[in-house]
């Protein structure tokens, strides 16, 4: 069976993609920094009939990126690395002029460094596989929104990172994929006066994401509502 790696996948979107691949029969290695809720996505996400690892631990440390690969490597190889851990640098989300530089820092270190520095630990046994990287991404990346600014510039930084890597590594798809507003723990932690009830809940935005993996389109970037048109 293939398999898939997805860092922030206790909850949200990461959860929702963990399921629609576990039923479409893919093993699964997830990571989470709360092991308790990341326990409990790995019991549901076995009861497909595949096998899980879940590492609890943080993106951001280099030993727990390769711990990561390693149990990639022990279930058979990679096909799809899926960069979904995020951090907002700020909670809620505050205009760039009272941006605290360190949750800057901390955003760029979890959306972009550690994304890239699993890529680079994963990119032999993506080589192999001929796999694919899917890069979560956000539409603030490329519109501009008041206070979104830090998580914004992270999620350009990515995106760029994505192109560039796409260039370099023709033998894998790479895909940027913006999924849009969802109703998840972040973005009430991002904006929590607004009311998330008129948003998709993230189970509804996954299957988009399998369209990809039928049609292995060129590497790019993607929204899941053209994807969900059938638009590539």
């Amino acid at each position: 069976m293939p398999v898939a790696l997805i860092t922030g996948a206790s909850k949200g979107l990461g959860r929702a993609l963990g399921a629609v691949l576990a039923e479409s029969g893919w093993d699964l290695v997830v990571d989470a920094r709360t092991e308790v809720v990341l326990q409990e996505a790995a019991r549901e996400l076995s009861g497909y009939g595949t096998r899980v690892e879940a590492l609890p631990g943080d993106v951001t440390d280099a030993g727990h990126r390769a711990d990561l690969v390693a149990a990639a490597r022990r279930l058979g190889g990679l096909d799809l690395l899926v960069n979904n851990a995020s951090a907002l640098g700020a909670e809620p989300l505050v205009g760039l002029a009272g941006l605290a530089l360190g949750g800057l820092r901390s955003a760029l270190e979890t959306n972009v460094v550690a994304a890239l520095g699993l890529v680079q630990e994963a990119l032999p046994l993506l080589r192999e596989s001929a796999g694919a990287v899917i890069d979560v991404s956000s539409d603030a990346g490329v519109e501009a929104y008041a206070t979104w600014g830090g998580y914004g510039a992270s999620k350009a930084a990515l995106d760029q990172l994505s192109a560039v890597l796409a260039e370099e590594e023709p033998g894998i798809r790479v895909w940027a994929v913006d999924p849009g507003d969802m109703r998840t723990d972040l973005y009430r932690a991002a904006v929590p006066d607004d009311d998330p009830s008129g948003r998709p809940r993230p189970g509804s935005v996954a299957p988009a994401f399998l369209r990809l993996l039928a049609e292995r389109p060129a590497s790019g970037r993607y929204t899941v509502s053209a994807l969900s048109a059938g638009v590539l």
